[in-house]
């Protein structure tokens, strides 16, 4: 499979890195929900995304819709607990997630679920993570985002305005407390956007 994609001009990293989480930032939602934010945390992320691209078995989906079955707009797969990713840098990735989140989360990060956006058509519908724990306990997702920029929104499932954070290539976005039961989560269609990959990091259980 093969992709257009414009790199980043400004990340000139000879390989990939991961910067320091120390300075990701907080934003709490309420209800207990909070989101944490690190631009430009993988650094080198061009080969990244060309190895999600081409090393990925990604797969279409269809599921039943308004009584009639509809292809999901975006290409998906999900790598579960001890399944090698395909590439160094998200094994690191996950270690370090686990490693910086372990005080608050109390275990580490298990599975990796991918969602490849092809162009703006591609999207995900409102929805939080509660197939599993995620309906009653608090836990973190953690995404790492490659390839164009998209937004991801979230409001409250009690009802109240949304909000939007911009996730560009290299960025670190976590979702956590008692985000996935009291919000929901989804990237809209938008008119123009190039290829997105968005890697989920979850705990076991939690889907």
């Amino acid at each position: 499979m093969s992709v257009e994609f414009q790199g980043s001009l400004f990340d000139t990293a000879p390989a990939p890195s991961l910067g320091s989480l120390s300075s990701t930032r907080r934003t709490p939602l309420g209800d207990g929900a909070w989101v944490d934010i690190r631009p430009n945390w993988v650094a080198g992320a061009d080969e990244v995304f060309s190895a999600l691209v081409s090393d990925v078995p990604w797969r279409a989906e269809r599921r039943e819709m308004w009584d009639k079955v509809v292809d999901v707009p975006r290409l998906v797969h999900t790598f579960h607990e001890g399944d090698p990713l395909p590439h160094w840098a998200l094994a690191t990735t996950r270690e370090e997630l686990s490693a910086h989140y372990l005080p608050e989360l109390g275990e580490g990060f298990a599975t990796a679920g991918c969602c490849y956006y092809r162009d703006g058509r591609d999207s995900v519908a409102w929805h939080g993570d509660t197939i599993g724990r995620g309906r009653t306990d608090d836990t973190m997702v953690a995404i790492v985002s490659f390839g164009d920029p998209r937004r991801l929104l979230l409001r409250p499932r009690a009802g109240g305005p949304s909000t939007s954070f911009t996730m560009g290539h290299g960025d670190l976005l976590v979702m956590g407390g008692s985000c996935q039961r009291t919000w929901q989560h989804a990237v809209p269609k938008t008119s123009r956007a190039g290829p997105r990959i968005s890697v989920q990091f979850r705990p076991h259980g939690v889907f």
